[in-house]
C-alpha cells in the first residue's frame, strides 16, 4: 500500500518506517477507531510496569506473583502461578497490584489482558506487564474487552518492537487509542464481563464439590502421611522389585498412600488393570488442519483453554496422539502432573503432545478419572513413579503399575454430575466474553444502540 508522507507525519515522529506499521487494515482499523472520537490511555491512566529486580520466590508466601503467563482473554490464570516473598512485596509498592488495575502482558502473547478483582489479592507483578490504574471516566472492563478485540489487538501488536523478542514498552501503552462510548455503554461491557467472572468462580467451585466427594471417599480428609525422613527396606522390598536405588522413592509417606489407595472398601487396581491406555502414534497428514492440545492449554480444573490449529505439516514432532471424547490426558513430565484434563466434544479428534498419557475406564467414569488422578495421593503417586536426568518424567510401565481406587459407582455418579456442571459454567464464561468483545466491535463499526441490542440476543 502506498502512503504519502503528508498522511504520516504523526506516525514518522516516533520514528517508524518500517513497512509492516503502515499495512493497510491497520490503518483502515486506526481510521474507524479516529472517526468515534478517542482518548489516549494515558490521558486517564497512570501506566508502569513490575518490578524490574530478579524475583524473590517463596513458597510459603500468600502473595501472588502476576507475570506475562498470568493475563488471559479477560481472566487470570493462577493454574501454575508462583508467589512473591512478603519483603520484596512491601518494598515494591509501585508494583503492587489494586483492585480494578488492567494487567497487560507485554512479551510473549502480547496484549493478554485482565481487571485485578479481590480474590487475587495481595499480589504484585514482574517486569513483563504493564500495570494501567485508570484514574477517571473509563470502567476497567472496558478497557480490557477493547484492548482484547481487534482494535485493541492490532495496536498492541503494532506497536511492540525488537529483534530477539517483541516487547511492548509502557510509553508505547500510553499512547495507545480507545474509543470514547457512552457511561451506559460501559456499564454494560462491565456487567458482563464481571457475570462472566462469576460464572467462572461458579465453574471452580463447583470442581471443589466434586474434589471434596472424593477426597472424602477414599478417606483423605482426615489423612496425614508420614514426614519420617527415614524408610529401611531390604533388598526384595526395594531395589529387586522396583529397579530404584534413589532414596526420594522410598519415602515413607509414599507407602502411606498406596496403603491408602489399596485399602479403599471398594477394592483396587492397577491403571493397566482398570484403564485402556491409548499409547499408539498417529501420523498426521501434512496438508490437513489439526487442533493441537500442549501443557500450555490446560486449566486448573481439568479444562482446556483452547489449542493450536495448524497443518500437519507445521505441527511439532511431538503432536502424535489422537484424542477423543471422553479420555482424560495425564502429563508425565514432573513439575507439570497435575495437568489432566477431559477431553470434550470440542475436542473430539484433536491431537495431543507425547508428553501425555491417554486413558479411557469403563469401571470409573471420566469425570471422576479426571478428578482422582488430580487429587493429592495420585498427584504423590505419580511424582514417586518420575525418573531421569534431563527431563524427569514417568515411564510407561512404572505409570500403568500405580494403584487406583475402584470409587462406588453412586459417589462417580455425583462427581459426574458435577464436573459436567463445572464445564458448562466455565463454557458459559467464556461466552459472555466473547459476547462483550463482539459488542465493543460492533459499537466502533455500526453504533451503540446495535451493540447493546447484540448484548441483549446474545448474553
Amino acid at each position: 500500500m502506498e502512503v504519502k508522507f503528508s498522511e504520516l507525519q504523526d506516525d514518522f515522529s516516533k520514528l517508524r518506517l518500517d513497512a509492516e506499521y503502515f499495512r493497510k487494515n491497520y490503518l483502515e482499523l486506526l481510521a474507524a477507531i479516529k472517526s468515534k472520537g478517542f482518548s489516549k490511555i494515558g490521558d486517564f491512566s497512570f501506566v508502569t510496569d513490575g518490578i524490574h529486580e530478579s524475583i524473590s520466590f517463596c513458597d510459603e508466601s500468600s502473595i501472588n506473583l502476576i507475570s506475562a503467563k498470568s493475563p488471559k482473554n479477560n481472566f487470570f490464570d493462577l493454574s501454575s502461578n508462583h508467589y512473591i516473598s512478603a519483603d520484596q512485596h512491601v518494598k515494591n509498592t509501585r508494583t503492587e497490584l489494586l483492585l480494578d488495575d488492567v494487567v497487560v502482558s507485554t512479551v510473549g502473547t502480547i496484549g493478554n489482558c485482565a481487571v485485578v478483582e479481590h480474590d487475587m489479592l495481595p499480589a504484585n507483578s514482574d517486569r513483563h506487564v504493564g500495570i494501567i490504574r485508570i484514574n477517571d471516566g473509563v470502567k476497567p472492563y472496558y478497557l480490557s474487552t477493547f484492548l482484547l478485540s481487534k482494535y485493541g489487538k492490532f495496536q498492541t501488536l503494532r506497536e511492540s518492537t525488537g529483534n530477539v523478542q517483541l516487547n511492548l514498552f509502557i510509553y508505547k501503552i500510553k499512547e495507545l487509542l480507545v474509543p470514547n462510548v457512552s457511561s451506559v455503554f460501559q456499564e454494560k461491557i462491565e456487567s458482563t464481563c464481571r457475570l462472566a467472572s462469576t460464572k467462572r468462580n461458579d465453574s471452580q467451585q463447583t470442581y471443589s464439590q466434586a474434589e471434596e466427594i472424593l477426597l472424602a471417599e477414599v478417606g483423605l480428609k482426615d489423612f496425614s502421611p508420614s514426614n519420617e525422613p527415614v524408610n529401611i527396606k531390604n533388598f526384595s522390598e526395594s531395589f529387586q522389585t522396583s529397579g530404584r536405588l534413589d532414596a526420594e522413592y522410598y519415602q515413607k509417606k509414599y507407602d502411606d498412600y498406596i496403603n491408602l489407595v489399596r485399602a479403599y472398601k471398594m477394592g483396587s487396581q492397577t491403571i493397566s488393570e482398570a484403564c485402556v491406555q491409548n499409547g499408539q502414534n498417529f501420523n498426521p497428514d501434512t496438508k490437513t488442519e489439526y487442533r493441537y492440545i500442549e501443557l500450555s492449554n490446560i486449566g486448573k480444573s481439568g479444562d482446556i483453554n483452547g489449542c493450536i490449529v495448524d497443518l500437519g505439516e507445521a505441527l511439532p514432532s511431538r503432536a502424535r496422539r489422537l484424542v477423543r471424547k471422553g479420555d482424560v490426558i495425564i502429563s508425565s513430565i514432573e513439575g507439570s502432573l497435575d495437568s489432566c484434563a477431559l477431553i470434550t466434544q470440542e475436542y473430539d479428534n484433536a491431537l495431543c503432545s507425547t508428553g501425555f498419557y491417554v486413558l479411557r475406564s469403563d469401571k470409573i467414569n471420566s469425570e471422576t478419572l479426571l478428578v482422582l488422578f488430580k487429587s493429592e495421593p495420585m498427584q504423590n503417586l505419580l511424582k514417586q513413579s518420575c525418573s531421569g536426568t534431563i527431563l524427569t518424567a514417568i515411564n510407561k510401565d512404572e505409570f500403568l503399575n500405580i494403584p487406583v481406587p475402584l470409587i462406588d459407582k453412586e459417589k462417580q455418579q455425583a462427581i459426574a454430575t458435577l464436573i459436567e456442571q463445572s464445564f458448562a459454567l466455565k463454557k458459559q464464561s467464556e461466552h459472555l466474553l466473547e459476547v462483550a468483545k463482539k459488542a465493543v466491535e460492533i459499537a466502533i463499526e455500526q453504533n451503540e444502540e446495535t451493540a447493546l441490542q447484540y448484548i441483549s440476543n446474545n448474553g
